[in-house]
């Protein structure tokens, strides 16, 4: 590990001793911070929650931005508790899980499961979950800086799943997995790369969105179940949930389909709604009218 990688893991250490409420409250400030400062982050989560909730008046709408807004900075300084205490301490901050019932089964069934895990809530604690339940795969892209996978398989420990990289032998690996009754992690909401998607409506806007997802789940029969770590108030830790995945996502019309994942999506984000990853230009693709620029530009005042 290089030293300076080995530096962070260190503080990593150090700083999960605070406890999650004051980690929490930390990034309440700066994510409350960041609006103040008018970020580029916060100007674009004005604009999702305009798309997302066009019918409430202007005094709901700051309040709304001002909660997603700290919870965007939750989920970052969370990660330092998550990282930190390593894998077991972590799952200790999981309270409550609903729709364990649901994987449960779908394990039993022996013909595979696709975990479709949006941008919601705690994500990395969702991973550590699912991975002391099963072996897993999940499909990513490398960060940037390439060090820094040297660190999440320093964090991640035993229960760090196969990380597979979104290309195609990446994708063979996934089929084959699926195909022996395993499980496999995909970020639903992820924006793909263009030409590799469909558009589809997401909360009443067009999104292009993934295919791969529902080309897994038409060709392997596998069951796809939605799954988020939902943050609890005053850093009390985490409900882990488990929903069924829609109607029609594994239709063979492709539309239909990414229609029915991102209903999925949007029924996991109705339930902590100010957790969900706002701050992403979900909104903003080849062929579509951006909403965050230009004369496309979606009014928040």
């Amino acid at each position: 590990m290089r030293a300076d990688i080995y530096l962070i893991h260190l503080l990593l250490r150090l700083l999960a001793l605070l406890p999650l409420r004051a980690l929490h409250a930390l990034g309440a400030g700066i994510g409350r911070l960041l609006l103040a400062l008018g970020a580029r982050s916060a100007d674009v989560t004005a604009v999702n929650l305009a798309i997302a909730r066009p019918g409430l008046d202007a005094a709901a709408r700051r309040a709304l931005l001002r909660e997603a807004m700290a919870e965007g900075g939750k989920s970052v300084t969370e990660i330092i508790k998550v990282w930190g205490g390593g894998a077991g301490r972590a799952l200790q901050l999981v309270r409550e899980v609903r729709g364990a019932e649901l994987f449960d089964a779908a394990l039993a069934g022996g013909k595979g499961v696709i975990i479709a895990a949006p941008h919601l809530g705690c994500w990395e604690l969702l991973n550590y979950w699912l991975c002391s339940r099963t072996p897993m795969a999940i499909l990513y892209r490398p960060p940037r800086i390439a060090a820094i996978e040297q660190l999440l398989r320093k964090v991640r420990g035993a229960l760090a799943p196969e990380q597979v990289r979104a290309e195609g032998a990446g994708v063979r690996t996934l089929y084959k997995r699926l195909a022996a009754g395993g499980t496999v992690g995909i970020l639903p909401d992820q924006k793909p790369r263009a030409g590799d998607g469909e558009i589809a409506p997401f909360f009443g806007r067009d999104a292009l969105t993934m295919v791969l997802l529902p080309r897994l789940a038409a060709r392997t029969g596998a069951t796809v179940l939605f799954a988020f770590a939902e943050r609890l108030p005053r850093g009390a830790g985490f409900r882990i949930q488990l929903l069924p995945a829609p109607a029609g996502l594994a239709d063979a019309d492709l539309a239909v389909a990414c229609a029915a994942l991102n209903r999925g999506v949007e029924t996991c984000v109705e339930q902590a709604f100010a957790q969900y990853q706002w701050q992403y230009k979900r909104f903003s693709a080849d062929g579509l009218v951006s909403p965050y620029d230009g004369p496309g530009r979606v009014a928040v005042d």
